[in-house]
């Protein structure tokens, strides 16, 4: 007697995901902000930008938001001034366990050769050692971790015939760093 085969579920075929590590440069796109050292960080559920003197605005009907960013800590007196819509804003839970207010944006981010569009949260990071963290809902499906390792990913390449926005520069700002 000759054995019947059951049918099976059709397995998608899927890449391999690329391997990242726990730091990483990262491009923000929509923000103009070219390159940025980031923390990907498995451990926090949601993606958190430092932002500097939040704004909220209206703009074509729309509720925006106007903050300044600085991409590079070796210069804390150049910033981005960036804008986006808002599109949340609701209680967080900080790594220190302090409950706050965040007004959360959707903003696309470039890593290891893939873009895809993430929700970040606005928030006061100058304590921190990265002005951007990236949690794991914004890395599910599309990466594994190394905790052991670093810039695995490499520096993203600027594109041909796009530029940043100005950089603006603040004598009076100061930055605290560990």
């Amino acid at each position: 007697m000759e054995k019947t085969h059951s049918p099976r579920k059709k397995l998608k075929h899927r890449l391999p995901k690329k391997i990242i590590g726990c730091s990483e440069w990262v491009c923000l796109p929509m923000l103009h902000i070219p390159a940025m050292k980031a923390k990907v960080d498995t451990g926090a559920r949601t993606s958190a930008l430092h932002a500097l003197d939040p704004e909220p605005f209206r703009k074509a009907g729309e509720t925006w938001i106007r903050f300044g960013v600085i991409p590079d800590t070796a210069r804390p007196h150049a910033r981005r001034l960036c804008s986006a819509p808002i599109a949340d804003r609701r209680m967080v839970t900080n790594s220190g366990g302090h409950r706050e207010h965040r007004y959360f944006i959707h903003t696309l981010i470039e890593l290891g050769g893939e873009t895809w569009e993430a929700e970040v949260s606005l928030t006061d990071r100058a304590t921190m050692k990265f002005d951007l963290l990236i949690g794991r809902t914004a890395l599910r499906g599309h990466f594994l971790v190394d905790p052991g390792r670093s810039y695995l990913a490499g520096r993203p390449r600027e594109k041909t015939g796009w530029r940043p926005a100005p950089l603006h520069l603040s004598h009076t700002h100061k930055e605290k760093r560990h």
